[in-house]
């Protein structure tokens, strides 16, 4: 959405939402979202979510910080699509640990999503190839708990192969844009439908990894 309806639909948004914890906290209530995405060498994924494959798993390892220190936490996430709805499986790991993976020193295999990410990754040839970061401001319904609205702020992607390389070159995707997001497990509530329809918000696909692919 644009820069200007970013804030006609957050203003309609404010009487049935609050900032979730981590919003709360942040400077200018917007964190930081940093992700490194696995793929071919030939970029296989990325050609099959341009080709639209049904089926499709994508591999990243997330940090909410660009800096981290020893009481930082890492993500190691699986996505998939089931029908029209994305499913996330992940798990958090002390920093400590992902800098062992990151030396060659593998996995958990306790931990399910943990020994799936390190299996696939081995059987499928994958590798780091991009980092994706933005700043997202996130806000949660004031009654219920299944829905997550989010907006990504200043989406960028650099080539990396590691979470916490310091010498980045970062691409804007899309500077006069921001990413609105709405989550739901069920049954969207009448309102963020009523907000949807008054504003003609439209559904599009928007992958962050396959934006910057194209752009780095």
């Amino acid at each position: 959405i644009s820069r200007k309806d970013y804030y006609i639909v957050k203003n309609a948004l404010m009487p049935y939402v609050e900032p979730d914890p981590y919003t709360k906290v942040a400077p200018d209530n917007k964190y930081l979202v940093r992700s490194l995405y696995y793929d071919t060498n030939d970029l296989k994924a990325f050609h099959e979510r341009n080709d639209g494959q049904f089926g499709r798993i994508k591999l990243r390892i997330r940090s909410y910080t660009a800096n981290p220190d020893n009481d930082s936490l890492v993500s190691f996430e699986l996505k998939t699509k089931k029908g029209n709805a994305m499913v996330k499986y992940s798990s958090l790991v002390p920093v400590s640990c992902y800098y062992d993976f990151e030396k060659g020193n593998g996995l958990s295999s306790e931990d399910p999503v943990l020994c799936e990410f390190y299996r696939l990754m081995k059987v499928r040839l994958l590798e780091p190839q991009l980092i994706v970061q933005y700043r997202r401001e996130g806000y949660i319904p004031r009654d219920r708990d299944n829905l997550r609205i989010t907006f990504d702020h200043e989406v960028t992607s650099a080539k990396a192969k590691t979470l916490f390389a310091d010498d980045l070159i970062f691409k804007e995707h899309r500077p006069k844009n921001i990413i609105l997001e709405i989550k739901c497990q069920d049954k969207q509530p009448d309102w963020i439908r009523k907000i949807v329809k008054k504003y003609d918000l439209k559904i599009i696909t928007n992958s962050k990894y396959v934006q910057g692919i194209e752009l780095v």
